[in-house]
C-alpha cells in the first residue's frame, strides 16, 4: 500500500472509535495536548527556528517569514484556542430538526461527524494545532498536509499530539501529517476520495485553485482573500485611516488583511494626505490616475492589480464617485471574502452590507476580526468564501454533517 494510501487507511479506521468518544474524554484529551504544548515551547521554537533558517536562505520576504513564526507568544495563542475549543458545547448528537408526520413516523435530525477531513495549507504552523483541535472535536479524523517551509515545525506539533492521544487508547491517528510534502503526494492526497470526506485547502489564491482544479474529494474554498476598505464620502477620515492602517499593516500576510481601498472622490484628497502622512511611503500603492493625483503611487493599477492578493505592504486603490461604482468594484473583484465600508450614512451602511457579496460585510470596523477565535468559534480550520455548507469562519458545527433518524411502527408506504 503506497503511503498517502495507507494514512488514509488509518484514518479510516481510527474515524468510527472517535466518532463515539463522550464530549468529557475529548475535552480531557484536548486540555492535556494544551498543556504538553505549552511544556514543549523550547523544543517547537528549535523546530520552528529550522524552518525560518530554511526560509531565509530561500529569499522568503518578511511578511511570510511572519506566517511562519513560532515564538512564546504564538504558542501561548495556540494552546488558548485549544482551551477554548474544550469550552464550547460538544455538537455531535445534537438535535437540529424533526418532528411527527401525518403517518406517525417521527424524525430527528442529528448532527453527525463527517469522518475523515484533510487539510492541505501553506506557511502557517498555527494551523496545524488549530485544524487538529477543532476536526477532533467535532469527531472527525484528520490527516494535514502542510508546506514543505514549516515541515519541522509541524513535526514537532503533531508529535505533541499523538503522544497525547496514545496515552488513551487507540487514538493516535485521529490526528496524522503527510511528511512527504511534495507536490505528487499531495495531489494523490486530493484524490484519496476512497477514505477522505471532505478536503479544506488553506492559503493562496494558487492553492485553493490547485486543489479545486485536481481534487475528486468535496472541497470547501478558504482562505483567498482581495479584501477591500471602500472610505465613503461622509466617513471620519481619521476613523478611516486607523481602519486602513490596522486592516493592511498589522500582519499583511494573513487572508483578512486588506487588500485594495476604494475612496470617494470628493474626500480623496484630505484622506490620501493623512494617509500620506502616517505611512510616509511605507506601503506601496497602485492605483487610478485619481489615486495618483493625491498620492505617490508605483505605478497606474490595472486589472490585474485589482484582482492581485498581495500579502505584503502594498494594496490597490482606486477613486470612485459612489458607493454603487464601489460595491460594483468590490464584486467584481473581491473574492467573497471580507469587506468593509467606513461612513457615517446609515443608508449607505445598509446598501453595502446588504448588496456587497462576501461572507463578511463590515461598517466602521477593521476587517481583521474576520477569524474564528474573533467570533467566539474558538480555533477556525479557515475562512470559507463559497456558500454550500459552510461561510465565512468555520468552527465545529461547520466541520460536522447531519443525519435523519427515523422511527415508525410498521408504516409503509403506498
Amino acid at each position: 500500500m503506497e503511503y498517502i494510501e495507507t494514512l488514509g487507511q488509518n484514518a479510516k479506521n481510527a474515524a468510527p472509535l472517535l466518532s463515539k468518544m463522550n464530549a468529557g474524554l475529548k475535552n480531557d484529551i484536548l486540555c492535556e495536548i494544551a498543556k504538553n504544548l505549552s511544556e514543549n515551547k523550547n523544543a517547537i521554537i528549535e523546530a520552528n527556528g529550522i524552518d525560518l533558517e530554511n526560509a531565509r536562505k530561500n529569499g522568503m520576504s518578511e511578511a511570510m517569514l511572519d506566517r511562519l513564526t513560532l515564538n512564546e507568544k504564538c504558542i501561548d495563542a495556540m494552546t488558548e484556542g485549544v482551551i477554548k475549543v474544550v469550552s464550547l458545547d460538544d455538537p455531535i448528537g445534537e438535535v437540529i430538526g424533526g418532528g411527527e408526520l401525518k403517518n406517525g413516523l417521527k424524525i430527528v435530525k442529528k448532527r453527525v461527524p463527517i469522518g475523515v477531513i484533510g487539510i492541505i495549507f501553506e506557511s502557517r504552523p498555527n494551523v496545524t494545532v488549530d485544524a487538529a483541535a477543532l476536526c477532533f472535536k467535532a469527531g472527525s479524523a484528520v490527516i494535514l498536509r502542510g508546506g514543505s517551509d514549516a515541515i519541522n515545525s509541524n513535526k514537532a506539533l503533531v508529535n505533541i499530539m499523538r503522544s497525547v492521544l496514545a496515552k488513551y487508547g487507540e487514538y493516535e491517528n485521529c490526528v496524522q501529517l503527510v511528511e512527504d510534502t511534495s507536490h505528487e503526494t499531495a495531489e494523490k492526497l486530493m484524490r484519496l476520495n476512497k477514505y477522505v470526506d471532505l478536503l479544506i485547502p488553506r492559503g493562496g489564491g494558487r492553492l485553493i485553485h490547485t486543489v479545486i482544479e485536481k481534487a475528486t474529494i468535496p472541497v470547501i474554498q478558504t482562505g483567498e482573500g482581495n479584501c477591500h476598505v471602500y472610505v465613503d464620502e461622509s466617513a471620519d477620515l481619521d476613523m478611516a485611516v486607523n481602519i486602513v492602517n490596522n486592516a493592511k499593516t498589522r500582519r499583511p500576510s494573513v487572508c483578512n488583511a486588506i487588500e485594495s481601498i476604494l475612496v470617494h472622490k470628493n474626500i480623496a484628497e484630505a484622506f490620501f494626505k493623512k494617509l500620506d502622512e502616517l505611512w510616509k511611503g511605507k506601503v506601496k500603492i497602485v492605483g487610478d490616475e485619481q489615486t495618483a493625483k493625491c498620492i505617490s503611487v508605483e505605478k497606474i493599477a490595472d486589472d490585474t492589480d485589482y484582482a492581485a492578493e498581495f500579502l505584503d505592504l502594498k494594496l490597490s486603490s482606486k477613486v470612485v464617485d459612489s458607493v454603487d461604482e464601489a460595491v460594483a468594484h468590490i464584486n467584481r473583484f473581491g473574492t467573497g471574502h471580507s469587506e468593509c465600508i467606513v461612513t457615517k450614512s446609515l443608508e449607505n451602511a445598509e446598501k453595502f452590507q446588504s448588496e456587497v457579496d462576501a461572507a463578511a460585510v463590515y461598517v466602521n470596523a477593521s476587517t481583521r476580526f474576520t477569524d474564528g477565535f474573533e467570533f467566539g468559534l474558538g480555533a477556525e480550520i479557515g475562512i470559507s468564501t463559497q456558500k454550500l455548507h459552510a461561510r465565512g469562519p468555520m468552527g465545529l458545527k461547520e466541520l460536522t454533517s447531519y443525519k435523519y433518524l427515523i422511527s415508525g411502527s410498521g408504516q409503509i408506504r403506498g
